[in-house]
């Protein structure tokens, strides 16, 4: 084997071995983070397959994950699935991953597909449906109280 080889091959060897150091890690980290405690500035390090799923109805459900002074939801709707009007103190800010929403904001009706974010400020009276079955990201600063002490009827219908 040439110098040349030689040496690639220990630095290969070297990157899987540090890759399997962070992978251990990051796996006992995994094990040992609390990926629910709302409003805990803990270090948390999860999988959407570690957190709960709540479905509001049979054309919503949910996954929330809490940090300090924000939160992220993953908000999965069916196709037909409206979301009333309502508004909130929260800014929010919408990215959709897969599939799209129909917004109704601001006197205006706006469709954010796969790929694109809406931002949507304070106290902002809002709408929306699903034009096909939808992956969201939401992201709300503060975190939703509504949401996390389950006082968010006009969902649960």
């Amino acid at each position: 084997m040439s110098a040349t080889k030689k040496k690639r091959a220990v630095k290969k060897s070297r990157r899987m071995k540090a890759a399997k150091r962070v992978s251990s890690k990051q796996a006992a980290l995994k094990n040992t983070v609390n990926p629910q405690a709302p409003g805990d500035v803990a270090l948390k390090y999860l999988s959407w397959n570690d957190v709960e799923l709540e479905t509001m109805h049979p054309l919503l459900q949910r996954q929330l994950v809490v940090g300090h002074k924000v939160m992220l939801a993953r908000v999965l709707l069916k196709q037909g699935c409206i979301v009333p009007l309502h508004s909130h103190e929260n800014e929010q800010l919408s990215y959709i991953l897969e599939g799209a929403l129909k917004f109704w904001i601001d006197g205006k009706e706006i469709v954010v597909h796969a790929g694109e974010v809406l931002t949507i400020p304070p106290h902002m009276p809002h709408k929306a449906e699903a034009l096909e079955d939808t992956v969201d990201l939401d992201i709300f600063y503060p975190p939703r109280a509504d949401w996390l002490n389950k006082t968010d009827a006009y969902l649960r219908k």
